[in-house]
């Protein structure tokens, strides 16, 4: 889904930037077809198909931010180079955190779950 947002949009972009085998992606992006996330239509050569996001595809992109965000404090050492997601200007963008109602944060110990019936 990274690669996705990030522009790959051909099985050879998915490889390169995933390096995993070609059966196993093959099987990733055929689910993540099946589950109405991405949708494959055929190239400009028409030999190769390309992958793009459904709605559903990109209203995962705030999950994906989050994880992100999530391996850019927790991922690397303290002077290892990484990646960081930046907004039109190329400023990073703010740090995503949820709030309560009256627009406070709130973490883990501060919610809970209202089960549904």
């Amino acid at each position: 889904m990274r690669d996705a947002m990030d522009g790959a949009r051909a099985f050879r972009d998915f490889q390169q930037a995933t390096g995993i085998a070609r059966n196993i992606l093959t099987d990733r992006l055929r689910r993540l077809v099946a589950r109405g996330i991405l949708e494959r239509t055929p190239g400009p050569s028409g030999r190769r198909h390309i992958y793009t996001l459904t709605p559903a595809g990109r209203d995962l992109f705030t999950v994906v931010v989050a994880l992100r965000q999530w391996g850019e404090r927790h991922a690397f050492g303290p002077a290892e180079e990484h990646s960081v997601l930046v907004d039109e200007r190329g400023v990073p963008i703010p740090e995503l955190r949820p709030a309560s109602s009256s627009g406070g944060a709130v973490d883990s110990d501060l919610t809970s779950v209202r089960r549904a019936g």
